[in-house]
């Protein structure tokens, strides 16, 4: 955020021009980004049906291993729950691999009661925990309606997605979905219940400002973590001794020195995350129920976090 700041004088700024010097590494990773290699690892023969439970009643033919793939291809591929069906079945049957393969309305009743445990990474001590949120667009799916039968509008809406981005991995450690109604200090509670690892820094915009949140991450993480979040131009001293701090640091030393200090200026790395996220599984959520679509956001976590290693 610092172009905000000197936004009155940034006429004055040349724009900066980097050149590249390693075109060969460059060229091969984005070649790399049109790789479908697929592995498939032999366990996958005993895990994709599911176990009985031993009770009455209907039982469930595919495990939640084998749901949790389906829908991971979808969004990879960018696909419907029809031709996702297609995909799977033709990729076991080039692997020579005989398995069912759920269909597409298994895929859709499943996928909004799927329970997805994403697999953390092994880290040797505290993290530094960044978090922020970012709009996805709903797919109403009645703009031809609308244009051929004179349908009235019906109002866009979109969803929520708050992460938290450990920048040393580059792993997405929590995420939750919520509606557009849900402000970013309200869903924090349930974002840091996710967060098994010991934090000793915790870094948002200023939309995370307050004694709230102070409150919040202390209670989550210990008195001793330190919250790095920027108070307004306009703020005042008040209750809370670490964002008067802060402010005092600002005053004498300057905002952009309290930056470097803090090392506020790591937040650019969930910034980047988020872009990555919608340039590889896109801006919009597949899904139709709000069930569901937290379902899908957990699916596509992993994929985010992948993406971010070469």
């Amino acid at each position: 955020m610092p172009y905000k700041f000197n936004n009155p004088i940034r006429g004055k700024f040349s724009k900066a021009r980097y050149r590249v010097t390693n075109w060969a590494e460059y060229n091969e990773s984005l070649r790399r980004r049109g790789d479908v290699t697929l592995w498939f690892d032999l366990d996958l023969l005993s895990r994709w049906r599911a176990t009985s439970i031993g009770k009455r009643g209907g039982k469930l033919v595919y495990s939640d291993l084998a749901i949790e793939i389906c829908l991971t291809l979808r969004s990879v591929f960018g696909q419907a729950l029809r031709q996702t069906q297609g995909l799977v079945r033709s990729l076991l049957n080039l692997a020579g691999i005989v398995l069912p393969v759920p269909d597409f309305s298994t895929l859709s009743r499943r996928g909004a009661t799927l329970r997805i445990c994403p697999t953390a990474r092994a880290t040797t001590g505290p993290i530094t925990l960044i978090v922020d949120s970012t709009g996805l667009r709903v797919h109403g799916g009645r703009d031809w309606m609308e244009e051929k039968h004179g349908l009235p509008k019906h109002r866009k809406t979109w969803r929520k997605l708050h992460i938290g981005l450990d920048p040393d991995s580059g792993e997405i450690v929590a995420s939750s979905l919520t509606t557009e109604r849900v402000g970013d200090p309200t869903a924090l509670p349930a974002l840091l219940q996710q967060i098994r690892q010991p934090v000793d820094k915790f870094i948002a915009d200023g939309a995370y400002d307050g004694q709230p949140t102070v409150t919040t991450t202390q209670m989550a993480f210990g008195a001793d973590v330190e919250v790095i979040i920027p108070p307004p131009k306009t703020a005042i001293p008040g209750d809370c001794d670490l964002r008067n701090r802060h402010l005092e640091t600002i005053r004498i030393e300057g905002r952009m020195a309290w930056q470097t200090a803090t090392g506020y200026n790591l937040r650019s790395n969930v910034e980047a995350q988020i872009g990555r996220y919608k340039q590889v599984i896109g801006p919009q959520l597949r899904s139709r129920t709000l069930e569901a679509q937290r379902v899908e956001t957990q699916s596509n976590r992993s994929i985010s976090t992948a993406a971010h290693f070469p």
